[in-house]
């Protein structure tokens, strides 16, 4: 039988992390450690409340899943047994690194996937003021690409500040839920001007049908509306771009599926992740050889990483090594 371990870690934010739905300065992140004796693999998540979900009842989940895995676990019956989302994500994410260490390969090999190369992430700029947005932009106008946390009222003055600090970066604008469609109307024709590539979730989730009433000159991306593959098909018809985390899809196994489905439907995958550290990050670097973009900055967003933390030149990302995951 496996041995299997879960427990949390808390580990600084860099300042504070904050979007449209609150703020943070620490990320409490669970654990999970499966060993066969010879071999170890581990997974990370991060328990995220707007999903439902606590530390608590994740570690709960978890230590749920466990005695259920048996000696040789099977991650699709995992995700046929267990609701996708942070618990499920651990879990699986530890699968692979334990698959990986037991055949001799990396888990690129095990998924099919090409190995991945270094990738250029974007850096996320948290709301605030427009000045205190524009000061954040012009110490990383290094960076190729920023990505914008958002909120409604204010946004345009938030990246107008934003280009004039940084003109030759690309942006992205995330507005997390957080405007209406009037609010679309009135802020995307300006966004347009200010050279924004891209939107993500513009409108709740639950509201985001509006998207098929609305002109969308700059893509728009599904974050909070898609988790599983069993939702790509149904915002087909609203967004242009998926963003894939493993969070949300229950772990890399259910994401390739998702990657899979949304390439087939035609829309554009973006890889991203939450503010966790590097060992929830590097499952995801499996998927951004398709990706149109990638966003997996958390680990610069941390105070400090795991000693064995993914390497980063500036906003280029490279793979992991194996003594972090894979």
């Amino acid at each position: 039988m496996l041995q299997f371990r879960v427990w949390e870690e808390r580990w600084p934010i860099r300042g504070v992390f904050r979007i449209a739905r609150g703020a943070r300065t620490e990320s409490r992140v669970v654990v999970v450690e499966v060993s066969d004796g010879s071999a170890t693999g581990r997974g990370e998540c991060v328990p995220y409340p707007r999903y439902g979900e606590t530390v608590e009842g994740v570690l709960a989940e978890v230590e749920r899943i466990g005695p259920t895995l048996g000696g040789a676990p099977d991650r699709n019956r995992l995700g046929r047994e267990w609701p996708a989302g942070g618990a499920r994500n651990a879990v699986d994410g530890a699968l692979w690194d334990l698959e990986a260490k037991r055949a001799g390969v990396r888990a690129w090999e095990l998924a099919g996937v090409p190995a991945p190369g270094p990738l250029t992430t974007a850096y996320t700029i948290s709301l605030d003021t427009p000045a205190g947005m524009g000061a954040a932009a012009a110490a990383e106008t290094e960076r190729p690409l920023l990505k914008l946390k958002l909120t409604g009222d204010g946004d345009v003055e938030r990246v107008a500040a934003v280009r004039a600090a940084a003109p030759a970066t690309r942006i992205i604008a995330d507005a997390n839920e957080a405007w209406s469609p009037a609010q679309y109307r009135a802020i995307v024709p300006a966004l347009v001007d200010l050279g924004v590539e891209l939107i993500e979730q513009p409108f709740p989730s639950a509201d985001d049908a509006a998207l098929r009433d609305v002109d969308r000159p700059i893509p728009v991306a599904a974050d909070e509306s898609c988790h599983t593959s069993v939702d790509v098909h149904v915002l087909a018809d609203r967004y242009d771009v998926v963003n894939i985390k493993l969070d949300k899809t229950g772990g890399l196994t259910e994401a390739l599926r998702v990657l899979a489905v949304a390439r087939d439907a035609g829309l554009g995958i973006m890889v991203g992740c939450m503010v966790g550290t590097s060992l929830g990050v590097a499952p995801a670097t499996l998927l951004g050889w398709a990706a149109r973009y990638v966003d997996l900055d958390a680990p610069l967003l941390l105070a400090k990483d795991r000693p064995e933390g993914l390497r980063f030149d500036g906003s280029v990302l490279y793979p992991p090594d194996v003594e972090l995951w894979g």
